[in-house]
Parts: C-alpha cells; structure tokens; sequence
C-alpha cells in the first residue's frame, strides 16, 4: 500500500508541476517501487551532494543531468562516464550543467544524478506504447541495431501475463543473443519475464501515464537477474 502511495505521490507532484516528463531519478523510484530492479542512482543538487553520492555509491560512477526537458544528454554533453576521483565528480559536475544549459538555455536543469557504474551487459529495451485503438501496448526488443535498423519487437497489449512476456521475448529475430549464442552463456530470461510482466500493470492502474521507455536494460547472466540502467515516463 505504501508503494501505491509513493507513486500517486510523485504523479501527483509532476502533474501540479505542470510537467508531463518525468525525470530519470522519478521514474526510476517508481519502478523500484513495483520491485523492477533499477541501477541505484541519487540525485545530487550541488558539487558537495556529487561527490558525497559517489563516495556512497562507490568508484566509479556514472554522471548525468537531471532535466525533464532534456531527453538526448548525450547530444547535449551532459554526461560523463567511469568517474574514478572526487576531483572528477566535481568537475563533471560544473560540466554538465554548464553544457544543459547551453544545449537549451530554456531548460529545467534540476542537478545530476549518479549511479554505479557496471560493466556493459547484453542490453534491451522494454516500452509501454500508446496504441489508438487498443490503448497501452507492451513493446520488447534488443537493443541497437536489433530496434534501431532491423525492427525486430515484440508486441502485446497491457497487461502482459508471464507467461504472455515469455512468448514476446521468444518471438524476436534476437532471441538467440539471449541464448547465448555460440558462446552458449544465456541471460537471465525469467527476470526480463518479470519486468515486461510488471511494467505492463503500470499503465493499468495509474491511467495518467501515456508512455514507459526503459532503455537500456541490462540483462545478467542466467540467475544474475536485469536491471534497468535509464528511465522515463510520460505523463497524458
């Protein structure tokens, strides 16, 4: 009940915002509090915040800008990975502010969040989209050029059964990357099961969200689970 709460409560805060994106930091506590596992991240407001978030999180971190209004920080240099030193979270810090700021001068640059930094895994996507005449539509895929050039997603409509998601996970030209491959080293299916599972409720039960992007997540090896590395959600 208390995570129902929780989630109501940052709508709600978006919405007398007059806001309709949410910020990774809020997407990412909503997911955590339907159990989707999430790269922990916290946002820092100031260089002190930055650089007492890393020490906590512990060497190295990853680095971005905080805004409801940026959605490519890549584009806009707003951030910074594999930060191994207070001098360079400090740094990194000033940087990506100055650089989101400039990007779009107009922009709500509310600080930078920093999160573990994990080596690369296997990475997919996972997305709730709006269909016209159908509503809340479950979309999977590999991501890169498995999405990006080949098109290669699964689709179903919300809510999505898990046994529903292991038939979008099978479905896909990329499946066999989830097998392994050659290599014969699988990842966790059962978990990505579990996240297409419960992001699916989340449109059901909150009707003011209109869309869900997770991209990337990573998928661990067989038993290691997945976890969701970048999130956001929009509002109606």
């Amino acid at each position: 009940m208390s995570g129902r709460r929780n989630i109501s409560g940052i709508l709600k805060a978006v919405q007398e915002d007059g806001r309709k994106i949410l910020t990774e930091y809020e997407s990412k506590n909503i997911l955590s509090e339907i159990g989707i596992s999430v790269i922990e991240t916290i946002l820092a407001t100031s260089k002190l915040e930055a650089v007492d978030a890393a020490r906590e999180l512990k060497y190295p971190v990853v680095m971005k800008v905080s805004s409801p209004d940026i959605m490519d920080r890549s584009e806009a240099d707003a951030i910074r990975v594999g930060l191994t030193s207070e001098i360079e979270v400090r740094q990194a810090f000033e940087d990506i502010t100055i650089n989101a700021r400039s990007y779009d001068k107009e922009a709500d640059v509310r600080g930078v969040v920093v999160q573990k930094y994990v080596p690369s895994a296997l990475e997919v996507i996972v997305k709730i989209s709006q269909d016209r005449s159908f509503g809340p539509t479950v979309v999977f895929g590999v991501a890169g050029v498995w999405t990006d050039f080949l098109e290669d997603m699964s689709y179903r409509l919300a809510p999505v059964s898990k046994s529903d998601a292991g038939e979008m996970i099978e479905e896909i030209d990329g499946y066999p990357m989830l097998l392994g491959g050659e290599e014969g080293n699988p990842v966790d299916i059962s978990a990505l099961k579990d996240i297409i599972h419960r992001i699916s409720q989340l449109p059901m039960e909150y009707e003011g969200i209109l869309e869900i992007n997770l991209d990337p997540v990573f998928a661990l090896g067989e038993g290691k689970g997945a976890t969701v590395v970048d999130a956001r959600i929009e509002l109606k």
